[in-house]
């Protein structure tokens, strides 16, 4: 049977925020953190090693495989700030608030960020509700 690598772990969020090297990115993970635990209703624990995560929702597919995962997180990583949603980018809303974000990436379900003086934090506020919204619709409690 598959076993996550990622699950929720004991580590403190403040001990991993510290481990930020450059004070500016340090400061943009706590400013997202604030952002995330304020729209999600949930206290930010750690996911691994490297990922905080804020409330949690177990998925489960055809396949069989299943699992829990946090509602919404973020990774500082080399390069970037990995924003995890949910929401895909296939919808003409989520299109349309990517559009006048400011400066971004996206993968299949992330937005990488370099640093949030590069975007509109009340849009990136609402991609983070709408995925949110979009993850308790798809897998209710």
């Amino acid at each position: 049977m598959y076993e996550a690598k990622t699950k929720s772990a004991t580590c403190s969020v403040d001990s991993y925020l510290a481990t930020i090297r450059d004070e500016t990115r340090r400061d943009d993970c706590r400013v997202l953190t604030d952002m995330m635990q304020r729209l999600s209703g949930h206290t930010p624990t750690m996911w691994g090693s490297s990922i905080v995560g804020l409330g949690q929702y177990h998925y489960a597919y055809a396949s069989g495989h299943e699992g829990d995962s946090c509602l919404v997180g973020y990774s500082s990583r080399k390069g970037d700030i990995s924003v995890y949603l949910l929401t895909g980018y296939e919808t003409d809303e989520t299109r349309a608030l990517l559009a006048h974000l400011g400066r971004h990436k996206i993968g299949k379900a992330c937005l990488y960020l370099r640093r949030l003086s590069d975007v509109q934090l009340s849009i990136l506020e609402q991609l983070i509700a709408r995925s949110i919204a979009a993850t308790k619709a798809r897998y209710p409690a």
